[in-house]
């Protein structure tokens, strides 16, 4: 039998994914002011695929939707059209507990607050046993503490430390033990928003090497959510650049830095200190984030965009790829009206 062998399918694929929120006014102030309903498109209209064992990071400003983006996949948000397809399974067509329960133990997240996220009335080794009890993993308590201990091991911790609360920990540790948590249940996806943002640069600096080890491993795929471009430049494979609820750009890391090609890539690329003083070109890029209550028409980066012309306004681009490799949802570069120029981005 011959034939070309069959692509391998990715760990999770997302598909036209989009999730809005009724923000409107009381009933009764909407009939006294003559207001319609007022909806916030967070995300509208994602789609993206991660094979096992890749790090894929979403980038943007704050409120262009990318921690909405993680909380549809990992199912605290339902979506309002799209399908999240993981290890094969449709996750929205699924709709009990017993349905969910075996793909929910393979897919965890790690919030952005180590402070906020744990429960500061269990003792550490309780915090990292429930997801072993709740998935019922392990039988007998003697089993269940000598794994929590080889979890804390795992994230640099000591088994010692499962005694202590979580206030007596500082916020690298506490970022430690919320990852023990998570691969409590041993999953094989990991959701990660924003995990280091809320500590120090060298304390992230160890978070992030631990995350890298610990996939290394573990063999973990994950789903890296950051405003950080350092960040993303040092622990993802491959990076979507989202905007106003939307894919601007998605591209191989090292691409992306070295070739962005949407005018928005660039300008978040520009904000990045030219330590090697090249001299190079910044493209400037004047205004504000329009509102997601009411997006622009066409393209929603076309009222900052210095390229853009008369089809921008009133037509929505599609990610298209490029011949380096990457998926640019942009009229201009499709017609040639954005320069093609490497920045050669430094990124510490």
């Amino acid at each position: 039998m011959t034939g070309k062998p069959a692509m391998t399918e990715p760990l999770l694929r997302v598909e036209g994914l989009a999730r809005y929120f009724d923000v409107s006014p009381p009933w009764l102030n909407r009939v006294l002011e003559g207001q319609g309903r007022l909806v916030l498109k967070a995300v509208d209209g994602v789609s993206f695929t991660i094979p096992k064992g890749e790090t894929f990071a979403i980038v943007g400003e704050s409120g262009c939707g990318k921690s909405t983006v993680a909380r549809l996949v990992v199912g605290l948000y339902r979506p309002s059209r799209g399908r999240i397809h993981f290890a094969g399974h449709d996750l929205g067509a699924m709709t009990t507990r017993a349905q969910m329960a075996p793909l929910r133990r393979k897919l965890q997240m790690i919030f952005q607050d180590p402070y906020a996220s744990l429960n500061p009335r269990w003792r550490v080794a309780d915090i990292i046993a429930e997801p072993i009890r709740a998935f019922g993993l392990l039988e007998g308590r003697p089993a269940t503490t000598a794994r929590v201990g080889e979890l804390l091991r795992q994230v640099k911790l000591t088994p010692a430390d499962g005694e202590k609360y979580p206030h007596e920990f500082s916020g690298g540790q506490r970022q430690r033990i919320s990852i023990a948590r998570a691969l409590a249940s041993q999953p094989e996806f990991l959701v990660c928003d924003e995990p280091t943002s809320a500590l120090d640069v060298s304390v992230q600096a160890q978070i992030l090497n631990l995350m890298k080890d610990l996939q290394r491993q573990l063999g973990l795929t994950y789903l890296f959510i950051s405003h950080n471009l350092a960040v993303v430049y040092h622990i993802s494979d491959r990076v979507a650049v989202m905007y106003l609820g939307r894919l601007a750009e998605v591209a191989p890391t090292r691409l992306l830095f070295r070739r962005p090609r949407h005018p928005y890539t660039r300008m978040l690329l520009d904000t990045i200190p030219d330590l090697g003083m090249t001299g190079r070109q910044r493209m400037p890029v004047a205004g504000e984030v329009p509102s997601p209550i009411d997006p622009p028409t066409g393209c929603a980066f076309h009222p900052r965009c210095p390229f853009a012309n008369e089809r921008c306004k009133a037509e929505r681009p599609e990610p298209l790829p490029t011949p380096e490799g990457a998926l640019v949802a942009c009229h201009g570069v499709q017609e040639g009206r954005v320069p093609d120029a490497p920045i050669h981005a430094e990124v510490g």
